[in-house]
């Protein structure tokens, strides 16, 4: 397929095969990226956007950084850059900044992942790319935002999620604090709510011809995925009259978070002879059928509860008497008891286990090695009747430099050859 072209999926209408382009297609957007806030247009490059990579001449420093370490380059890199062209531009040189700015010409959206400023230093930011291209989409995304006392401050995708209270620090037996093993947020939802954005500003300056300049802060994102603990947190700052607990607790004002939640009983996890299961049977209408489904009725007799949100917190009794019913079967036996007797029971998995389990087996094949260098997921988005095109592998440092100056910007011989000789693009091969 020539690059650029719009890539179509296979279909289905009324029964009979047909093809249409991708979600996404038509839409080109020029990266300039480190690490994994590239990961904004990865989402986008999976529906079908076309993603210039622009890249220095010594090629992204996160392929070398992060492990694993898979056949030389970092999983990170693989994953984040799949889908895309790479282009490498010295954007230091006069000849440098010309070509980017040729790139820009034609583009949606441009998106620079890193400390903001970065292009703008080399007078390549929103106020000089918007005189090429009024219609151009800005979007830069950091670790702490364009504001605010740390928006210089070097950080890591970990610092995200401590700063927002998501991960905690531990301590060992031997006094020493430790990072916990923990799900990253920041890193992850900070590109979606980017590519939320990004969409949104393309559909306005389609409609419109008027572009605009957007940013988002990783630690921002972090914060408002967790929303609810520190909204939490902020509603009960308001009196007892105002903000209350639930029902089921006797409208006790509760900690947000896990507090409470750990001497819970019809909501926590319970052993099987295999593993681990997690128990919600916290609604009075599941807790009677799980009663009824173990021929425990006498159970939902004593303790029916609360209509809803009844966790039965501190029934040591009634806790003692589940955990030795659920040891008594295997974690299948209790997924497949949750289905027939409509009772909320999850598997409780760890990333290691978790492509084992047949529901993600349905949901998420794996995209092979042997297509981009590792095993990767798909993106969870689903088009009903459609099938989605499989991202290429993640490029070699400006492996599409010559196709993109060719294809995309219409260059001849004489034109590469003169940027070439310039060193507008480091080191390239003829």
């Amino acid at each position: 397929m020539a690059f650029g072209a719009a890539e179509r999926v296979t279909t289905t209408f009324r029964g009979m095969p047909t093809s249409r382009p991708a979600p996404l297609a038509g839409l080109r957007i020029v990266e300039v990226s480190m690490l994994g806030p590239g990961a904004l247009t990865t989402h986008l490059a999976d529906l079908g956007a076309e993603v210039i990579k622009v890249e220095p001449p010594q090629g992204d420093y996160g392929r070398r950084m992060t492990w694993p370490i898979v056949e030389g380059v970092s999983l990170l890199f693989l994953h984040v850059s799949r889908g895309k062209q790479s282009i490498t531009i010295d954007l230091r040189t006069d000849e440098g900044r010309e070509a980017f700015m040729d790139l820009v010409k034609d583009a949606d959206a441009v998106v620079e992942g890193m400390r903001p400023g970065g292009l703008s230093r080399r007078g390549l930011g929103y106020e000089q790319l918007r005189e090429v291209n009024p219609k151009l989409v800005w979007v830069t995304i950091s670790g702490y935002g364009m504001t605010g006392p740390y928006r210089d401050m070097p950080s890591h995708g970990i610092a995200y999620d401590v700063w927002a209270g998501i991960v905690e620090p531990k301590v060992n037996d031997d006094g020493f604090a430790y990072m916990p093993e923990h799900a990253s947020i920041g890193i992850h939802a900070g590109p979606m709510y980017g590519a939320l954005g990004l969409l949104a500003g393309v559909l306005r300056a389609r409609a419109t011809g008027e572009g605009c300049m957007l940013e988002i802060a990783q630690s921002d994102a972090a914060a408002a995925f967790d929303w609810l603990r520190s909204e939490t947190w902020k509603a009960y700052e308001r009196p007892q009259s105002e903000v209350t607990g639930n029902e089921s607790d006797n409208f006790e004002r509760r900690a947000p978070g896990t507090a409470g939640m750990e001497q819970g009983v019809r909501y926590q996890f319970y052993e099987t002879n295999d593993g681990y299961v997690l128990f919600m049977a916290s609604e009075r209408e599941f807790w009677k059928n799980f009663c009824e489904g173990v021929d425990r009725p006498d159970l939902f007799e004593r303790w029916p509860g609360s209509q809803y949100a009844d966790h039965a917190r501190g029934n040591v009794e009634l806790r003692g008497i589940l955990r030795d019913i659920f040891a008594a079967r295997s974690t299948t036996d209790w997924i497949e008891f949750g289905m027939q007797h409509n009772t909320p029971i999850a598997p409780a998995n760890t990333p290691k286990t978790l492509p084992d389990d047949p529901q993600f087996q349905d949901r998420l094949p794996w995209i092979p090695a042997s297509r981009l260098g590792a095993d990767m997921l798909p993106t969870p988005l689903k088009f009903i009747d459609e099938t989605l095109p499989v991202p290429t592998k993640a490029p070699t440092a400006g492996e599409h430099t010559e196709t993109v100056l060719r294809e995309v910007l219409g260059w001849d011989d004489s034109q590469i050859a003169k940027a070439r000789d310039s060193g507008a693009f480091g080191k390239m091969e003829p």
